[in-house]
């Protein structure tokens, strides 16, 4: 029951916005993951929290990257490997000064 209450409160019609509400329904999202904006008494669109947005798009870019190793993995077949263990030793590179690192971006 308390997803179908959950549902319920999370409903903003889009009358709302007309009536000079928008503040009032944008800091909802301090405390809600999303609100689904109602048109003609039909979802019309959602509007999702950043902490929300920014979670979801994490979510993306690990799923491609996961895509993306197991092409690589099929790829390289049966060839030799070389463990991520055995690469930090040749570089001198301890899993401490690995977890210290500032994140790098690739492009």
């Amino acid at each position: 029951m308390a997803l179908a209450t959950d549902f319920l409160q999370s409903l903003v019609p889009i009358s709302q916005f007309n009536k000079g509400q928008a503040a009032k329904i944008f800091d909802r999202l301090h405390s809600e993951k999303e609100l689904i904006v109602l048109k003609n008494n039909q979802p019309s669109a959602v509007i999702l929290s950043l902490e929300e947005y920014t979670r979801l798009t994490e979510i993306e870019e690990d799923y491609f990257l996961l895509l993306e190793a197991n092409r690589r993995i099929e790829e390289n077949g049966d060839k030799k490997t070389v463990s991520l263990d055995s690469v930090m030793d040749h570089l001198g590179i301890s899993k401490e000064e690995l977890l210290d690192a500032e994140d790098a971006d690739i492009e």
